[in-house]
């Protein structure tokens, strides 16, 4: 199938894709026949177009699910699996090529961008393998009755991702509904649909029937159609927190399964003991990776004072690593470089953040708004250039003397490290634990004495000991804390919680009648049956 249509306009060099959707087998335009511009965030040049769709096109494509989901969940999970086996084949073929997509709509560098796709072709992996791990128990619970269980897939399930990991993302979700028998609507997010509109082709490729997988562009009306819609049966969501919030409600209310992720404010501890070196490198990868634009990004260093001779500098030294690390990361997407930030909103805002700060009296070591107004090699424009184009932030690191200076304590999405001086292990606890959310938080330490205490009274879901980015990996599952801003819904999203979120898991009780042939009613079989205990707990035909 062709998958894409390119056309070239005078105000932009580069081919625009036509994205629209991938209904039932199709390539099909939105009802509405409307579109919205898709940008490169490093010059703001248009390299794209995505279908907005309508409730039509939802219905069409959930219909297109509901019917492809008899004879796909009637297939056994062998079965299903081994079409996966020949997607994660395709990934592993396709995967410079789909990293190229990333780079150019999303603006990570290259070597971000194909570890984005290594990661959610690590979730594929994992799903191939689950002819084995759903395998159902079974035990003889009492004289002549057995008890078994088996998983069985939902029907029609939605994922609603964000832009931030065009790829990854959406394989947190879609592997692993598909295996258990689930047929998927994916809605990717309007900033980024390149790459899943490339990858629906793959799917094609490995084998997956019509109507399996479809894909639906759009914004709010394609999110809120798709939950809505009485035959969806489960909704994923990844995003912001009040959205997050809101699309939990909306399944709430309509009795539908939902896991949704929202933002984070991750803290990281550091202590006096900690490897300066080893933690300012990771530090910085952590809060300025992939433009901070993850769940997982640092947004808080809390350094822990030390009263001993000498232990002050100590810890003055680390900050000062981390000064001078970040402020060694150049604009760009090769290797090792940091890319823009993904739209001119997500930007005023990070800056909106920065000039606060310095308004709460907060210091500025490290300023980022400078490539705000440079070119690619870091020379100033002349004002007669005309602003920069691209969505550009340099890494930021703000000294803060007032905890409850606002970049402390909300999420930025983006390349700032708000950075606290703390006089005791008991205020570092306070300080990530009495903010809303749960996510991620990590402890810098060579003793892991030191390591254990923190990581029992930390209140986050994902801990890190020496790791910034505490990203679980299958079969362990991603999630934050339930009760707070950074989880809402049912389960999590990936490893054995995304097994339980889409499958339901049925229970049969058996229990035959005894033969009434002479070989059964004579000799061991008779003496067993002399012997057995009474099982005053089974109700099996008593009364």
């Amino acid at each position: 199938m062709m998958m894409t249509t390119t056309s070239t306009t005078p105000t932009c060099k580069k081919d625009i894709t036509i994205v629209n959707n991938y209904i039932n087998g199709e390539i099909l335009p939105p009802s509405s026949n409307h579109y919205l511009d898709v940008q490169d965030p490093s010059d703001s040049s248009v390299i794209g177009r995505v279908a907005l769709s309508e409730l039509v096109d939802v219905d069409q494509a959930v219909r297109a699910a509901h019917a492809a989901f008899p004879s796909w969940s009637s297939m056994t999970t062998k079965a299903r699996a081994g079409i996966m086996l020949s997607f994660h084949s395709l990934i592993k073929s396709h995967a410079r090529e789909l990293a190229s997509l990333i780079v150019m709509e999303n603006g990570k560098n290259i070597t971000e961008a194909l570890a984005d796709v290594a990661k959610g072709n690590e979730t594929v992996e994992y799903a191939c393998s689950l002819p084995q791990l759903m395998q159902g128990r079974i035990d003889a619970v009492s004289t002549d009755v057995t008890c078994r269980d088996r998983r069985d897939p939902l029907g029609v399930v939605v994922s609603i991702v964000p832009f931030n990991f065009p790829f990854m993302v959406p394989h947190w979700t879609l592997p692993i509904a598909l295996v258990t028998g689930n047929t998927v609507v994916l809605k990717p997010s309007e900033k980024v649909p390149l790459t899943m509109f490339r990858v629906v082709e793959l799917f094609e490729m490995a084998g997956f029937p019509k109507g399996v997988i479809n894909l639906v562009n759009g914004t709010r009306d394609a999110v809120t159609g798709l939950i809505d819609h009485p035959l969806v049966r489960a909704v994923t969501f990844v995003g912001s927190s009040p959205v997050a919030k809101s699309v939990s409600d909306r399944c709430r209310a309509l009795d539908k399964r939902c896991t949704a992720l929202g933002g984070a404010k991750n803290h990281l501890i550091a202590l006096p003991d900690c490897d300066v070196e080893s933690t300012a490198s990771d530090v910085v990868v952590s809060y300025a990776g992939c433009a901070g634009q993850r769940c997982m990004a640092a947004s808080v260093l809390l350094i822990v004072g030390d009263d001993r001779p000498g232990g002050g500098a100590h810890q003055e030294s680390l900050l000062r690593r981390v000064i001078e690390k970040a402020s060694e990361i150049q604009r760009g997407m090769e290797p090792g470089k940091m890319g823009p930030v993904i739209d001119a909103q997500s930007l005023d805002k990070i800056v909106g953040y920065i000039e606060q700060a310095e308004r709460e009296g907060a210091e500025i070591l490290l300023d980022g708004r400078s490539w705000m107004t440079s070119g690619a090699n870091g020379t100033k424009k002349d004002a007669g250039e005309g602003d920069v184009r691209g969505n550009w932030i340099g890494p930021t690191i703000i000294l803060h003397h007032d905890r409850s200076d606002q970049a402390m304590n909300e999420e930025v999405f983006g390349p700032v490290l708000s950075v606290y001086r703390v006089g005791s292990w008991q205020e570092a606890i306070d300080i990530e634990n009495s903010n809303p959310y749960g996510n991620a938080a990590a402890i810098y330490t060579t003793n892991g004495g030191h390591a254990e205490w923190f990581v029992r009274r930390v209140r986050a879901s994902m801990l890190g000991i020496n790791v910034g980015i505490p990203v679980p990996r299958e079969p362990f599952s991603f999630g934050g804390l339930y009760g707070t801003k950074s989880k809402y819904g049912d389960m999590d999203i990936t490893g054995d919680g995304a097994i339980e979120f889409f499958t339901n898991r049925i229970k049969i009780t058996s229990k035959w009648p005894a033969p009434c042939v002479p070989e059964y009613v004579t000799g061991l079989a008779k003496q067993q049956q002399k012997d057995t205990v009474v099982d005053h707990a089974n109700f099996a035909g008593t009364m």
